[in-house]
Formats: C-alpha cells, structure tokens, sequence
C-alpha cells in the first residue's frame, strides 16, 4: 500500500507541527507550508519521513500554486490537504487602528484557505479522490466579544467548506470543516482567561486525524466543545447578549505584520 501524501498549510508550530509529526509517525510523505523558514527545516530534520517544505504566506495565492504545482509533480495527487494555517487578534471595531487587523485576519484565515485548496482540486478531481480539510473554530458558531475578526473569519470558513463540500460531492472528494475548542499552541498562549477542555496539541492531531479517516462532514474537537457547541447554537440572541456582556476578551493586539 502506498503511503499517505498530505500537505498542511501551518505546519511551523502549533497543531500544524503536531499534525505533520502524527503523519510523519505513519509513514506519509509531507508537504510543509508556513512563513517561517527557519522552523519549518528544523521540523523537517525531525521527521522521519520524505518531506517537502514551501516557505510561503498564505495569503500569496501564486506561492501557493507554486508549492502545489511542485509537490504534484514529484509525489502525485495529495490524499489530504489541511488549511490550518490561521491567526487569532483582540480587535474593535471602534478602533480605527484595528482595520488592517481585520483584513489581516480574514485574508489569512479565510482567502489563505481558497488559496490552498484551489490548486489542488484540478488534480484531485481527475484522481477522482482526496480530502480537503479547513480548520475552522468554535468561536465562529457564536460572534464573541472583543474577537470580531476572528468570529467572522472562522464563521466564513465553515459555510465556505460547507458550500464547497456540495461542490465537489459528485468528485469522489470529501471536505471536512473541524471546529477545535482550545488547544494548547502560541495562539492560545496568550489568552489571560481560563480555557475550558485545554487539549494538547499531539492529542489534537490525533483527533483530527480519526475525523478526517472517517471523512467527517463536520466535527467539533473535543466532544465536550461540541455540546457546548450544540447548546450555543439553540442559545437566543437576546439570551447570548446577556451572557457575553461581561465575558473575558482576547487581549487586543495591533499586529502590524498581517
């Protein structure tokens, strides 16, 4: 049986690195995307597997379609692709200072998916088969406060997956949309309020490895968050108003390199 092939934007830190470790562990042959060079070699001297590594940020559609194109050519039509490339900020919309902070936001978090993805599915769908795989969040169920870019951004990913898992229904390829509660990473390290069902993120990958065998349609890791998530869906406006008045908030951060 031939090995895995599988391409994951993100791939420096976080649950990127683990996900690339858990199918490294496997045998599969890895593409790494991520923006910094330097993380992304010493992660490839740590695998014990074929890897391929593309220092790109994913907001660069033609770098994308570079990588894509190259890791096509030498190792064939990817299995799976994870878009888990993403940023997290504290924002206000009152803040004018904010506004290149959305667009950073939502360029990475949402376009950064269309961009991997889009070159990947030609070939795909002449393979008649793979599975696209878009990490999107919990927090894009329900806006929260203090954290509009990013609810936004993540409540875009889910119903982009979700449009584009229709469209490639009759392709033989799967789409999987992963909604993740907190994972211990450097986005979250930053977070000054408890975090409910805190996973570490080896124990994440894994998880997220099980869905996307099983070709999940949509998946909430861990279970707890997804009857949280079930029970914030039903909650109603006025209801979640009240309860997120004083809710903890992510730390603003201006970011000037989004």
């Amino acid at each position: 049986m031939s090995p895995l092939k599988v391409f994951i934007t993100g791939a420096s830190s976080g649950i990127g690195q683990a996900l690339a470790q858990h199918y490294a562990k496997e045998g599969a042959i890895i593409g790494l995307a991520a923006r910094r060079a330097d993380l992304l070699n010493k992660l490839q001297d740590s695998l014990s597997t074929e890897t391929a590594i593309y220092p790109l940020d994913v907001r660069n559609a033609e770098a994308l379609e570079k990588a894509a194109h190259d890791f096509i050519s030498r190792f064939g039509a990817p299995d799976i692709v994870i878009a888990n490339a993403g940023v997290s900020a504290g924002t206000l919309t009152e803040n004018k200072d904010d506004l290149n902070t959305f667009k950073g936001v939502l360029d990475i978090n949402l376009l950064g998916m269309v961009h991997t993805f889009q070159p990947f599915i030609g070939t795909m769908k002449k393979s008649g088969q793979g599975s696209l795989v878009g990490i999107a969040s919990v927090a894009g169920i329900r806006g929260l406060p203090g954290a509009g870019a990013y609810s936004a951004s993540k409540a875009a990913v889910i119903a982009y997956l979700e449009s584009l898992r229709v469209e490639l229904s009759l392709d033989g390829i799967s789409v999987t949309t992963i909604a993740p509660g907190y994972i211990k990473t450097p986005m979250t390290d930053i977070n000054q309020y408890a975090m409910p069902f805190l996973m570490a993120p080896e124990v994440a990958a894994k998880k997220f490895a099980q869905a996307i065998a099983k070709k999940k349609r949509f998946v909430v890791i861990p279970w707890q968050m997804g009857w949280l998530a079930r029970i914030m869906r039903c909650v109603p406006p006025f209801l979640w108003d009240y309860m997120m008045k004083h809710a903890p908030r992510k730390a603003h951060a201006n970011w000037d390199w989004l």
